[in-house]
């Protein structure tokens, strides 16, 4: 396993909106969320990104996106999660470019698919709890998650354990 050291990871809520798709249906809470303390601050903070939540919200509500959920956007990616249609116990993952919302690829190395970072597998477990003990889609979307900080005390420490792990 080729094993790369992280770069620095707290990503900081900057707000949430609730969403309502032209389909008159469609609903999603849109987490605009900064990754805080990286060199390059407009690919990762909302604060210095060229295109701000304002201009995001609008084109992600024409982009064509259907369903009920929830969508983590960074300045960089942003990812929609859905409560799948034909099984609703299942949650959909489609990620974007954030600037134009083209389609990106969340295929990884030897097979596995990106699921999330660790604001997004902190927001999708707060969301899929909220969903699981909803009695309606609009108790659903009475929640948001409560997580405003997401630090990630070591982003090296699989690298250090891999190498030492190597070297023994």
């Amino acid at each position: 396993m080729k094993i790369a050291r992280c770069k620095p990871y707290q990503a900081r809520l900057v707000e949430c909106r609730r969403l309502a798709m032209p389909d008159a249906k469609s609903v999603f809470k849109v987490y605009f969320l900064s990754i805080v303390g990286r060199d390059d601050p407009a690919r990762y903070e909302w604060e210095h990104a060229a295109l701000t939540p304002d201009a995001m919200a609008p084109a992600l509500a024409a982009s064509g996106v259907e369903g009920i959920g929830f969508v983590t956007a960074f300045p960089h990616i942003t990812k929609v999660f859905r409560f799948a249609p034909a099984a609703e116990t299942l949650l959909h993952v489609k990620a974007l470019a954030t600037v134009g919302l083209s389609p990106m690829d969340l295929a990884r190395d030897d097979n596995f698919v990106e699921f999330a970072c660790y604001a997004e597998a902190i927001i999708a477990a707060e969301e899929y709890d909220a969903w699981a003990r909803a009695d309606s889609v609009s108790d659903y979307l009475e929640f948001v998650s409560g997580r405003r900080d997401a630090p990630v005390a070591n982003p090296a420490k699989l690298a250090a354990y891999w190498t030492q792990a190597c070297t023994s």
